[in-house]
Formats: structure tokens, sequence, C-alpha cells
């Protein structure tokens, strides 16, 4: 009998056939009516098989990161979340919304730490209150907040606008809050009524006012009853808390209690003795940490702690009892290891034979050989079919190339100048200026002899009253008066002319102060960053004897602490939280830090350049004294300004302590005879960079007496020839956009001859642009506790 075979219809005519089909036909019979089509299971070859491989992979790793992070923000091994309370307003009443949420966080209801473990909750919380009007205390909580919990009173006066919620501090405290980093936000409205209408539009009233000053993400929630905060309560719960992120980078230490050994008073240092919960990272005993305001200290024991506040209700019950026998149980203790402990380096010891002058090399012998042989040629204009020899005889009879003024386009080169004017005698200038050649050109110069038969008085009173008559016109701050008392060329001694701010060089090495002995220097900071971040993420991630895992209740042995210091830490340890965070590799160590600053808007005091100020560069304090300058993003060269001006981005450069990029900056400036500081200006760090050139700008100023065409003659720019001789190869120009050079001085007051590329006005102002470098300066205390 025959095999039976099943009727196989004719398929329907697809446009586009798929590759299993167009073979089916290729199939046999004794293969059991097996289609050549894809492969059976999940198997898939080639680079769609990568693909889909490497997306599974990331949803993976999402999954684990998203799991760790709940676990550790929520779970029972993890530290309390800081909760902060800020009043937007001084009508509102904070003290009873911190004991409300409290109370209802306390299994009891009774509680005397402003940490508590819930087991309703199954939650660990820190309620700090911020106190309105106390800046520093308020900037400290934000710093370390988990949640920023705003609390506005809807009794407020209405008057159609925001600042019957907010005032003038809660607005300052928000403009510092953006700075810093804002981490989970809500709004508690309290004093709303009672009934439920009323109630609703209240609330609404609030949130459209209040909208704009908060995150889109910001939810506002009634928190007036007990049963309005048990429902914020179970919403915080669940919420994903998100921090800024430079506060993740770092292991972090707020403590509750602070003490201190001393071990010898006479050398006036003791052991700092700080107890918490660790944060963010592990902490490695081999690391520095800096305590703020303080300064950078190494670690002499850290000693893991039994948790004084466990969500288990029977190890709660066992903490009661320790705390009955008021000793603290050491669960484990960590000692650095000498060879492997980081060392303590703030600053670099300079060697006194390093600026020691040595015979150069071969190679830049031979530099300096082809670039003076490149200096001495010269374009030359000559008749065709002229030979070397002949060239050799003809003279320039242009003013524009005398030899004189051959590096007149070049930088001002001081001691060339010097030495071409030292083997002049003094008579032959006498002489020069009395047998003076006059051409059609120029005008008699026995006419500018008048000024030297004028007495002192006379010049300084005609001198003043031309200033006056241009004060009007001074558009450019940098302009200065050159002394009458003092040569020029020994008041400005350091400055130099440049050709071109943005083009001409300047060595960054050349002429540095000694404190640049004192600081260190990166090869490549974005790649030793790269680097230290890896390194700490390493150590984060592997099972290592020396580090203390995250949300342990630890005390840090800080060792070679100044004793006022930390005595006034054990004062301000209940009214101020105390932050103490691990440092990351080389970042105790002091260099120059660029910073990127706006002054504050509220502030109305000028802020000057080099004015001792104090700086809040993310979890670390310090004072500093700035130099301001242009951010200039097209050159390499940034002008420095003397005062910090509203309304526009500047660059601060101060001496200190290494952080790396990009960390927050508030800026505060403490006024005399006012104990409370001011925000002064806000930004962010921006780089780390010693040689970074920063140029402060001078004007000299002239005005023509008599002017012939392109020619004029200048006074009161300079008050001696010897002078203009010394400034000669700097160019000048005018304000009404004319460029030019001088050629020589005229008399015996200063005046001299300059060419202009244009015709000169009668009241025109003639000017000399001169330059010097600019340092910042070292800060006479370098942390504000240390006082």
């Amino acid at each position: 009998m025959g095999q039976s075979r099943v009727q196989v219809n004719k398929a329907h005519k697809t446009r586009f056939s798929s590759k299993s089909s167009r073979n089916l036909h290729k199939t046999s019979l004794q293969d059991g009516g097996a289609r050549i089509g894809k492969a059976e299971g999940n198997h898939v070859k080639g680079a769609r098989a990568a693909r889909l491989q490497r997306g599974k992979m990331l949803r993976e790793q999402k999954r684990a990161a998203v799991l760790k992070e709940k676990r550790a923000s929520g779970g029972a091994s993890s530290a309390p979340r800081v909760i902060v309370l800020f009043p937007l307003s001084a009508s509102v009443d904070l003290n009873s919304v911190g004991e409300d949420v409290v109370k209802l966080l306390s299994d009891d209801g009774v509680t005397s730490s402003s940490t508590v473990a819930s087991s309703e909750y199954k939650l660990r919380a820190t309620v700090l209150k911020a106190p309105h009007g106390d800046l520093l205390t308020c900037m400290e909580m934000a710093k370390v907040a988990d949640l920023m919990a705003f609390v506005v009173s809807a009794n407020s006066p209405w008057e159609g606008n925001i600042s019957s919620f907010i005032d003038s501090f809660g607005s300052q405290f928000l403009s510092v809050l953006r700075s810093i980093g804002l981490p989970s936000t809500t709004v508690l409205i309290r004093d709303l009524p009672s009934e439920l209408k009323k109630k609703n539009e209240l609330k609404k009233m609030c949130a459209s006012q209040l909208a704009s000053e908060f995150p889109e993400d910001c939810k506002f929630y009634p928190a007036d009853t007990r049963d309005e905060l048990h429902k914020f309560m179970w919403l915080f719960k669940a919420q994903r808390l998100t921090v800024p992120h430079w506060r993740s980078q770092r292991p972090y230490l707020v403590p509750d209690k602070v003490g201190m050994l001393v071990a010898d008073e006479s050398s006036g240092n003791c052991t700092l003795l700080l107890s918490g919960y660790l944060r963010a990272r592990k902490l490695s005993v081999n690391q520095l940490v800096h305590v703020s305001g303080v300064g950078d200290f190494q670690l002499s024991e850290v000693e893991v702690l039994k948790d004084p506040f466990p969500l288990n209700e029977r190890k709660k019950q066992n903490s009661m009892e320790l705390d009955d026998s008021h000793d603290e149980e050491v669960l484990r203790s960590l000692h650095p290891d000498p060879m492997k402990q980081e060392p303590l380096v703030a600053e670099n010891t300079p060697d006194p034979l390093a600026g020691e002058q040595t015979w150069p090399t071969e190679a830049e012998m031979a530099e300096a050989d082809r670039s003076q042989k490149q200096g001495k040629l010269k374009k030359r204009t000559l008749p065709l079919g002229t030979s070397d020899y002949q060239a050799a005889w003809i003279i320039d009879e242009i003013d524009e190339e005398d030899s004189d003024n051959g590096d007149s386009d070049d930088e001002m080169a001081l001691d060339k100048e010097e030495n071409h004017f030292s083997y002049q005698d003094p008579d032959f200038e006498d002489d020069k200026e009395t047998l003076r050649i006059v051409d059609n050109e120029t005008y008699n110069d026995s006419e500018m002899m008048d000024e030297d038969n004028l007495t002192r008085d006379q010049y300084e009173d005609q001198m003043k009253k031309i200033k006056e008559a241009h004060a009007e016109d001074e558009e450019f701050p940098d302009e200065v008066e050159t002394p009458i008392d003092q040569p020029a060329r020994k008041r400005f001694a350091k400055y130099r002319g440049l050709k071109s701010f943005r083009t001409s060089s300047w060595d960054p090495n050349e002429s540095l102060p000694q404190d640049y002995a004192r600081i260190f220097a990166f090869d490549n900071l974005v790649r030793t960053q790269k680097l230290v971040l890896k390194q700490a993420l390493k150590m984060e991630e592997e099972s290592r004897d020396d580090c203390v895992p995250t949300g342990s209740y630890v005390r840090l042995h800080i060792k070679e602490v100044p004793i006022v210091a930390a005595s006034k830490l054990s004062f301000l340890v209940n009214t101020r939280p105390i932050i103490a965070f691990g440092l990351l590799q080389h970042e105790s160590k002091m260099s120059v830090l660029h910073f990127s600053v706006k002054k504050y808007d509220g502030y109305e005091d000028p802020i000057k350049t080099k004015e001792e100020l104090m700086f809040h560069v993310g979890f670390r304090q310090f004072v500093a004294r700035p130099v301001f300058s242009t951010d200039n993003f097209r050159s390499d060269k940034h002008k420095m300004e003397r005062f910090l001006h509203p309304g526009r981005f500047s660059l601060a450069s101060v001496y200190g302590p290494i952080s790396f990029p990009s960390l927050p900056l508030v800026v505060l400036k403490i006024s005399e005879g006012s104990d409370a500081p001011a925000v002064a200006a806000l930004g962010s760090l921006k780089s780390i960079e010693p040689n970074k050139i920063i140029l402060k700008k001078i004007i000299l100023t002239g005005y023509p007496q008599r002017v012939s065409k392109m020619k004029a003659s200048v006074r009161y720019m300079f008050h001696n020839p010897e002078d203009v001789r010394w400034f000669k190869p700097v160019e000048v120009w005018s304000k009404c956009g004319r460029r030019g050079r001088v050629k020589e001085p005229v008399g015996t007051h200063g005046a001299m001859k300059c060419i202009f590329n244009g015709v000169v006005q009668q009241h025109d102002v003639v000017c000399m642009n001169l330059y010097k470098r600019g340092y910042p300066k070292w800060p006479e205390r370098m942390y504000p506790q240390l006082l």
C-alpha cells in the first residue's frame, strides 16, 4: 500500500516572499517534509544576535542597579535617610512640623534623638530643622539632605505674588540650593482650612504660585493632620531619591557624637572622635579625610560599632539594654597600614637651587642662532636687476623702515633697548636735539621749547586741566596716570607690550612667584581624574579588609587635630551638621583652581580682586583671595579685572586644595561688624591649571599737542625722554581708531613724535597698552575653624 500523502494547496502569491518559502520546493519527502527556515529556539547568529544580547545585558544591569540602589537607600543595612525641614518664611512654625514628623516615625511617640527607626514604615530617618536666618547652618544641612521638605504656611497674607509665601531669606537660600544641587524635594503646606472646598482651592493656589521655584517632579502635600503626614511618609518611603552627582563620588559622615582624646596638651593637637553612619561609598582606613572647616587629616583607627537604631525589634531591645549600660559595643577595629596609607602632603617643598641658571644645551643654542638669523631678515623693495652687492649700498629713506624701529611689531624687548641706549653718549643726544633737520611735512621742534620754561607747579596744573577736560571720554577703566616723581620705566618695569592679546605668545614659566614653588600641577588633568575615579570605583566593588561598608555605624579616630578646632566642633555638633568625608587621591595638595563665578544679584557691595572670601566647594570650605579675570574662550590669555562685575560670568583664580571638577561653588563674604556671612557669588569649579595666563592691563594716555596729517606730537604720556626711548617698541593707538608707533622723543619733558596709519584729529587721545601677569594671593589662614 502506498505511503499516505497530505494534500498541499497552492500558496497565495505574496509580493515579498521569505527565503524559507522560496526554498520550500527544494525539500524532499524523505526529510519528513522539513522546511528550510529559521533555526529552532532563541539561538540567532550574526550581528543581530550580538545586538540582542547587548540589549539584554544592559536591561539586566539597569535592573540590578535599581534593585541595589533601592536596597541601599531603604534597606535595613542602609544609613537613615536625612529629611531637612526648611521654612520658606519666618512665619512658619517649624518646631511643630518637626515634632509631628518625629512622633509619626517613632513607635512609642516619644524620642529624644533626631534619628528614629519606624517598624511600621520599615524606615529609618534623621529629621533636621533648618533655622531660618542662619545661612551657614542651612547650607551644611542641604549638603547632606536626602530630601528637602520646604514648609510653607497657608496663613501668609495673600498679595497675588510669590513673595507672600517666600521671604527674602527663603529666596536667597533657594538660589544657593540650586547652585549646590537640588536633592529630592517636596513642599509641605501647613495651616490649611478644615473645609474641604476651601482647602483644595488654597492648596492649588499655593502650588500654582510656587511651582516655578521647584523642579517639575516636586509634589505638594498638606501636612496638618496625622493622616496627611502618614500619606506623605508612605510615598516618601517608596520614592526613589536623587542626590547631586558630586555627593555620590566620595564617602561622607554626619556625626551625631563628637569627642576628643588629648595625649599631650603641650603639642596643641588631639585625636578627634566622630561617630555616625557612613554614607555614599566605602571608606578605607588608609584614606585621608577632610573635616569641614578644619582641614585634611589621617586616620589612626576606624571602629565599627553596633547600630544604635536598628529596624529589627530584637536588635532594638538589645540596643536599649546597651544604652542603659552606657557602653558602645565595638564589632570591628581597623588600623592603617603604614606602607599603604596615603601621606598627608599639602604643599610642595621648594628647592632653593631649582631656579639656578644652567648652561644652555646645544639644541637651545642652535635654536637661538636660528631665531637670531630669522630676526635679521627684512623685506626690502629693490629695483629689478639689482644684485646683492648693489643692494648693500642702498639706504632706506622711509621712516617706517628705520632700523631703530625694526622690532616695533614684536613684543617689547626691554633688555635689547636697555643695551642699545646704554652705550649712547648723553652729550650726543643734546646735540641731536639742537641740530635736528626740519622737513616740509613736520613742524619746527623749536616751538616745543616753550614747555622747558614751565615750572613744576605750572606743568602739573596744565596737565591736570587737560586730564579733567578728557575725563568724560575715559571709556576705558584701565587708564592710569604716569607718575611724575618716578620714571615710568621703573614704575612699570614688570609691564610689557603685546602686538595682539589673542595671538602673541607669553611664556607661562617666566618670572613665576615664590608661591608657585609650593603648589602641584597635573600633566593631564582629564586623564588623572579618570584614573582616580576608576580606582575609587574599583575599591567600591572589591571586598577589602581595610574598607568599611556603606551604612555602617562607625567611629573615626582622626589624629593630629588642633585642640581649639576640636573644642569648637564639640560645641557646634548640637546646632550645625559637621561633615567629614573621604578624599580622593591628590585632593589634599595645593594648586591653582579656576572657578566660573557670577555675582549674586542680591549682593550690591563691590567685590575687589584679592579680597578675602570664603569658598564653599562641595563639602569643603576654605578661605581664599581670588583674582578675577574675563572668561575668554578664544585665547589662552585672560584679562584681569579689578572688580567682579555683575550680570556676567567671570573667572576666579585662587590658591586652594585640589578638588576634581565639576563641583558647585558658593562664595560668602563676612562684612565688618557683622557675624552673619552674605552670599556674594555663585558658580562652579572649572579647571586646575597653574599655567593659565592672567594679564593685568593698563593704558597710558597722551594728548596730541600739534598734528600734521598722519604725524602728531604727543605729550603727558611720559615725563622724560628716557621713558619714551624705553617704551618706543610698543604700539600706540587712538580712541578714534588710528594705530601707529613712536618715532622719537622731543624735548626734555617726555613729549614724542608718533606716526599713525591715518589722519589724526586734534581732539583725539593717544593710548598705549601695557600688560603684566597677575597671580592670586596666598591666604593667611586657610580654614575658618582654625581662628
